[in-house]
């Protein structure tokens, strides 16, 4: 019988939706968890044939486990991950298991922020920055307001904004304190509206598979609440993405693979945020999937496997994604609003993730976004009214704590 084997999931999301699109494929899907959770509720994972708890950090472990699948007869045809930081430990399980059409050092490079600062360093494309080592003292002067974070950080969970020296002492107190042994990135703070890139690379080819706006909000965290697909992109907007894409593509050396980017666009042209080698979690599939008619996790899984992937569009509308944060800590009560978001103009889905009995949370990182609606439109703004106006009727009754 022809597995892949998957490397953690999330219940919803890209990472759901690829295990969803290798069932789809004919494949036997098996995933390696260390979430007890997801044991407790194997129902919920219908598309997932074969679930086995295993420490994912121990790759000795589940070496042995990959054998002893093989030795009952299955055989692996890739190995695979959509979930930080599993997507490096994957490729080297691939490298000694199966055909292996990626590369495991580029995607190692990319999975870390402080190896792809350094290694991007003199491109016009990156930011200043500078690293702090542990018990390493601040001496330089600096020009506020700046970023730190973690270079192991995802989700925005360790990227804070200092306005001023006394506020940057604070954040690097407690990046350490959370993160001890580890060396701190400072960044300038880049000024500009942000864009997401989703990308795709075949035979050395780089493909643009979309450009998103995204809509930050900042409160604690920076906090990425909506994306906006573009449908048409404008001409400098695309060729400016395309050099700085085909420029890292050849850095890294990359063959085949998936990428995504967070670029920001200044006076001084484009800077790169962050790459990462894989697509975007949360509703980052479905999104372009109803903005260009393919299924991005799906055709990634072909390059994966060997096969010849077609990300060609089928057709291109504009798409919004809105996402619901609350301002507000306490214990989900109820949930209203779902089926009148379902009914609004030109919604394409709604996904509201927490049941009750929650704790719910002002947002400290993207898994604090707690729904979402999709929505198309004829022009970027009507998509982004849609989505708006639709989410608005997503309410969680929350009980204190």
């Amino acid at each position: 019988m022809k597995a892949i084997i998957f490397i953690g999931t999330n219940k919803s999301g890209s990472s759901r939706e690829a295990i969803r699109a290798a069932e789809k494929l004919g494949y036997l899907t098996v995933l390696f968890t260390n979430n007890e959770k997801q044991l407790q509720q194997r129902k919920a994972y219908p598309d997932i044939h074969k679930m086995i708890f295993i420490d994912t950090s121990d790759i000795e472990e589940m070496k042995d486990k990959i054998y002893d699948l093989s030795k009952i007869g299955l055989e692996i045809k890739t190995i695979v991950s959509f979930v930080d930081p599993y997507v490096h430990i994957a490729s080297i399980l691939c490298d000694e298991f199966c055909d292996n059409y990626t590369s495991s050092e580029a995607i190692e490079m990319m999975e870390d922020k402080e190896k792809t600062r350094n290694f991007l360093k003199d491109q016009p494309y990156s930011p200043e920055f500078f690293l702090i080592k542990p018990h390493e003292s601040l001496t330089k002067k600096m020009l506020y307001p700046l970023i730190v974070k973690s270079p192991k950080s995802t989700g925005s969970k360790d990227v804070l904004l200092a306005a001023d020296e006394s506020q940057l002492d604070k954040h690097l107190r407690f990046l350490r304190s959370k993160n001890p042994g580890e060396t701190m990135m400072i960044e300038e703070y880049i000024e500009g509206p942000q864009y997401l890139v989703e990308a795709f690379v075949y035979k050395r080819q780089a493909h643009i598979i979309g450009i998103i706006e995204q809509e930050i909000t900042q409160g604690k965290r920076f906090i990425i609440t909506g994306y906006g697909v573009l449908a048409e992109v404008p001409n400098d907007i695309q060729t400016g993405i395309e050099e700085v894409l085909h420029s890292i593509v050849k850095a890294f050396n990359i063959e085949n693979g998936t990428l995504h980017l967070e670029l920001r666009l200044t006076k001084n042209g484009w800077k790169l945020i962050e790459i990462n080698p894989r697509i975007s979690g949360g509703a980052m599939n479905n999104m372009l999937l109803a903005a260009f008619g393919f299924s991005l996790v799906e055709e990634t899984l072909k390059l994966f496997l060997g096969e010849h992937p077609n990300v060609k569009p089928r057709y291109k509308k504009f798409i919004f994604t809105k996402y619901v944060i609350i301002d507000s800590r306490g214990i989900l009560e109820r949930v209203i609003g779902k089926t009148r978001a379902t009914n609004a103009t030109n919604v394409v889905e709604v996904y509201v993730k927490p049941k009750k009995g929650t704790i719910l949370t002002p947002p400290l990182s993207m898994g604090h976004r707690y729904a979402y609606v999709i929505a198309e439109g004829a022009t970027l703004a009507e998509a982004q009214n849609n989505a708006t106006t639709a989410a608005k009727e997503i309410k969680f009754l929350l009980k204190a704590l």
